[in-house]
């Protein structure tokens, strides 16, 4: 999720120092509130900023300490002030999610406050029920990072070299397995073995052994494309991004790893200034209890695609729409995760119900293909049998798309290369149980 993020972090800093005004030309009103770190501030870094911007984490510095964050203060005003920090892609007037991490206005003019003001440090106070006491490396290390409580580890079969200086790279790896019968998974983390570098990845699953041979390809490579025939037996079981690297399913419910499963990894990777290497694995953790309800993925994919065929002409802007079948039974929705490459623009997903009901699931007006993540319900989702999901998603194929990666604009069609595109949306359900959609997730 991370790609070119130094380069981008540079660049806002470069603007910042020009455009930002200095702590001289505050106004009188401002200065005259009292805010400061300890009190005001803590508590919104830790929940917003110190869960990748950790010493353990994959975002570029840390903000750890008073020291840390009041030694960057003005930068981050401006990059919360500008909305780019923390990312968060989906409208959360369309749809409240569990993970979902925006800063209210409130928050953003406390920090103003806080930077127009000295950016003060304060006092720590050990107050009964005050979210912060200590400083946040002590309270706040991330789930993911501190966490031994899994069964097995399987990762790459040998370091990946990353020498393709200052280029993107986008591969897939095959991660033996062949389990000997099947289980059901509690929680699912990937940790990248380089952390600078890992951009995002996704976890699928091969029962057939017959994509062996992909691991180590580039996306870029033709060769791809003849594995792209080869059924999987779970085309999305994981997606990894910064900040969503572990997800841990409802009490009661688990995921299956079918007999005789293998890993695709497919990895994303930020350019590198020089040689590295990478030797990403990824922790499973299995049900120790009988499962009530098993997790399903749907996913809708490029067949699914009413006005096909899923073609982007040069120099057009174009919309695709695609649905599901209908829902055979009650389902109650746990997350949701859309997925498009360069070109992608905007999408938007709902359900409608057998009553005419329309039940909103996601709609990201700005897609940002550096900004992918699983974005999870508050509550499990109830749709009613008979219900269709709808999605629809809008391509830039034209130069006045910034991200387009061809200068000169050229048909572009489905296929796994980031330069090709796709139009995915992956959805983990159980079979409903009433009362489920008051269960906080």
């Amino acid at each position: 999720m991370r790609s070119n993020l130094l380069s981008i972090l540079y660049i806002l800093f470069i603007q910042f120092i020009f455009f930002y005004p200095t702590t001289e030309l505050k106004s009188q009103e401002v200065k005259s509130q009292e805010v400061n770190y300890y009190k005001d501030i803590a508590v919104i870094v830790k929940t917003h900023c110190a869960p990748c911007h950790n010493q353990e984490g994959l975002a570029p510095f840390s903000l750890i300490s008073y020291e840390d964050v009041a030694s960057r203060s003005n930068f981050i005003g401006y990059v919360t002030k500008t909305r780019y920090m923390p990312p968060f892609k989906a409208d959360i007037a369309f749809q409240h999610y569990k993970n979902e991490n925006t800063l209210s206005a409130d928050e953003i003019q406390l920090i103003q406050t806080w930077i127009n003001t000295g950016s003060e440090k304060g006092q720590k106070k050990q107050r009964k029920g005050d979210p912060i006491t200590t400083d946040i490396h002590q309270t706040n290390a991330p789930e993911s990072i501190n966490v031994n409580d899994y069964d097995i580890s399987v990762g790459m079969q040998k370091a990946f070299k990353i020498n393709e200086l200052g280029k993107e790279e986008f591969r897939f790896f095959y991660a033996p397995l062949n389990n000997g019968a099947s289980k059901m998974i509690k929680s699912i983390q990937f940790v990248p073995g380089n952390k600078k570098l890992v951009h995002h990845s996704r976890i699928m699953t091969d029962t057939t052994g017959s994509i062996a041979g992909i691991d180590g390809i580039s996306e870029s490579d033709t060769a791809v494309y003849k594995f792209q025939t080869k059924p999987l037996a779970d085309n999305f079981l994981f997606g990894w991004v910064p900040g969503n690297d572990k997800i841990v399913f409802p009490e009661g419910t688990g995921k299956k790893l079918f007999q005789g499963s293998n890993f695709i990894f497919n990895v994303h990777y930020s350019p590198s200034p020089i040689v590295s290497s990478d030797s990403s694995f990824i922790r499973i953790k299995f049900t120790d209890k009988p499962v009530e309800r098993e997790v399903i993925t749907l996913t809708l994919k490029e067949d699914n695609i009413a006005n096909l065929p899923f073609i982007i002409k040069a120099n057009q802007v174009a919309t695709f729409y695609m649905r599901s079948a209908v829902l055979t039974q009650d389902v109650s929705l746990i997350s949701i995760m859309p997925h498009m490459h360069l070109l992608g623009r905007k999408f938007k997903a709902f359900a409608a119900t057998p009553s005419g009901d329309v039940v909103q699931l996601i709609n990201v007006p700005d897609w940002d293909f550096n900004w992918q993540m699983t974005y999870t319900f508050q509550n499990y989702l109830y749709l009613p049998k008979g219900s269709v999901i709808y999605a629809e998603a809008q391509y830039d194929n034209t130069i006045q798309n910034e991200r387009n990666p061809n200068k000169q604009p050229k048909d572009v069609g489905y296929g796994w290369g980031t330069n090709d595109e796709m139009m995915n949306l992956v959805i983990y359900y159980v079979a409903y149980k009433p009362g489920d959609e008051n269960k906080p997730l």
